[in-house]
């Protein structure tokens, strides 16, 4: 804007020139000085400090449904505010754009008509909201309606020289108010004319726009509140509904501690991390109930184990200890007392030493010790062992047949010497637990496939109650629940029998023979035991797994097995 008014350099008026023309303060410095400090007071610190420790504290004693529910709404709130920020400013700059546009269009026609009213007193200026301020090196001339300076304020503007108006001519800007929460928009043009140049500063005031974004800002805070409760009620319903299964696995895992091992977490779809975790703690409170299951029974038969072997071996140990003081005692006078004694001393000790023989030969079975390994003809066993209980019982009908073919050898890699021992136990039970002529067969041949062979013991006998059958091969357990010697060993023979057949990766099974009697079955692989074996867990007088004890068949032989015997 170059020189719109005349020659004649600008008068300032007088109160007499204008009634509507009002001079601002002539504090004008002071006043923006005041509201550069209140600006400054306003300014917030620079450095955040760091969270104290006890915020930290209570943050960690907050439930995971108070810190959702927390985070929530800190979350909310902090998304709230950024939107009605930036809707503010977007609602500001677009009321701000007109303002701008006004300026633009009209503000060179008002600046000349101040200069024209200032330098011959003539022109329009009228009641407006305009404010206009002429500024030369020996003048300083606002013009502002009276009723625009009391409802905004005067504008706040530095002192322009030509040339600093030059450079931001035409570009608005914005100054404070001295009305506190008003503010104008400027623009500034440098003019020339007559020798006088100096600059001219056109503004308008913004305080009904701050009024429109102060009045959103306060729809947006009070919407803005009532949306981040609403969230905190919804979140804190939707948070403890999702938490649910976690409350009732807390149950769950309260009434285990209190000893029912029974409970089991609700299950819940695998597609939710609840429902996996439910699943997997499903799971593992299955194998916990079972190994507490294993564990009492395991102790169960620890406790009868060492109850069975107290009494067995208390009995031989009490009649040694009886004979030993009527000896002492004097009470053996003749040489046939003596010798009676000591026949008996004798037989008591050969009893315990075959009871612990017996225990031995289990803890060694039970340790997983493999004996000499090596091709074993299981024809030349079952021959040896029904020429042994010929020589035995001589009245006794005992044969040896083939099972599926013509009599040949059947070889398989085993310990020989545990074989033997195998035939040796169930003759015997055969020969004490049936009627004097009794027939009895020992049979052997080929498994239901070429990997494995069978040998059978046969008896013709009265047989065995199912009740006893799946009992057969727990460690001294005997059908008579007598315990005289007379009545039956000691009632481990058929648990080495057991374990002896386990440990060659085989598995022995009783059955009825048709036509009455028992019938037990061994299966052999023909190519021995597993390489490495694993070593039972069970401690040599414990009595194994919680099926039965160690060297025990699966479940499904143990149920069929029916003759408890010992030659032990």
């Amino acid at each position: 804007m170059t020189g719109p008014g005349p020659a004649d350099a600008p008068r300032a008026p007088g109160p007499q020139d204008r009634d509507d023309v009002v001079a601002p303060d002539a504090a004008t410095g002071d006043a923006g000085a005041a509201g550069a400090d209140e600006r400054a007071a306003s300014t917030p610190a620079g450095a955040r400090s760091a969270v104290p420790d006890a915020v930290r504290r209570a943050w960690r004693t907050l439930s995971l449904q108070r810190r959702l529910v927390t985070i929530t709404a800190v979350l909310l709130g902090a998304g709230l505010v950024v939107a009605g920020v930036t809707a503010a400013t977007l609602l500001e700059r677009s009321l701000l754009g007109p303002v701008d546009q006004k300026l633009a269009s009209e503000a060179r026609d008002v600046a000349n008509d101040a200069l024209r009213f200032l330098a011959y007193g003539g022109g329009t200026l009228g009641p407006t909201d305009y404010y206009v301020r002429v500024q030369t090196s020996t003048q300083d001339v606002p013009l502002l309606s009276s009723a625009a300076a009391e409802s905004y304020g005067t504008p706040l503007v530095d002192d322009l020289s030509p040339a600093a108006a030059q450079a931001i001519a035409g570009e608005p800007f914005t100054v404070g108010s001295s009305r506190a929460g008003s503010s104008w928009r400027v623009v500034a043009y440098p003019f020339d004319g007559g020798g006088t140049s100096g600059s001219v500063v056109v503004g308008l005031p913004l305080k009904d726009i701050h009024r429109t974004v102060a009045a959103m800002g306060v729809s947006l805070t009070s919407s803005g509140l009532a949306i981040v409760l609403l969230g905190v009620v919804a979140g804190g319903w939707a948070v403890r509904r999702s938490l649910r299964p976690l409350r009732e696995i807390e149950a769950t895992a309260a009434a285990i501690a209190a000893g029912d091992l029974s409970r089991r977490v609700p299950s819940a779809p695998t597609s939710t991390e609840v429902g996996r975790l439910g699943e997997a703690l499903n799971g593992m409170l299955a194998q916990i109930e079972e190994a507490f299951a294993a564990r009492t029974a395991s102790e169960a038969r620890m406790r009868r184990f060492v109850a069975d072997a107290s009494h067995e071996l208390r009995t031989p140990l009490a009649a040694i200890r009886g004979y030993a003081e009527l000896y002492r005692m004097g009470a053996l006078r003749t040489d046939e007392q003596v010798q009676d004694t000591m026949r008996r001393i004798e037989g008591s000790a050969t009893r315990m030493g075959s009871l612990v023989e017996d225990l031995l030969a289990l803890a060694r079975l039970d340790e997983g010790r493999q004996g000499r390994l090596g091709p074993v003809d299981l024809t030349v066993l079952a021959a040896d062992a029904v020429s042994d209980l010929r020589a035995l019982d001589p009245r006794r009908p005992v044969r040896l047949q083939t099972l599926g073919g013509a009599t040949a050898p059947r070889v398989v890699v085993g310990d020989e010497a545990r074989l033997r021992q195998v035939l040796a136990n169930l003759v015997g039970n055969a020969e004490r637990h049936t009627p004097a002529g009794t027939p009895v067969e020992v049979a052997v041949g080929p498994g239901d496939d070429a990997t494995t062979a069978v040998l059978e013991v046969r008896d013709h006998g009265p047989g065995i109650a199912p009740e006893h059958a799946a009992r057969v091969f727990e460690r001294f357990y005997r059908v008579d629940a007598s315990r005289t010697r007379d009545s039956g060993g000691s009632g481990l023979g058929m648990a080495i029998v057991a374990a002896i057949v386990t440990s060659h990766g085989g598995r022995v099974a009783v059955h009825e023979t048709p036509g009455g009697g028992t019938t037990v079955r061994v299966v052999l692989p023909v190519d021995g035991p597993p390489r490495a074996p694993a070593a039972p867990e069970a401690d040599p007088q414990h009595a194994g797994p919680q099926d039965g004890p160690p060297g025990v068949p699966p479940a499904t032989d143990v149920a069929t097995m029916a003759r408890p015997s010992s030659t032990s």
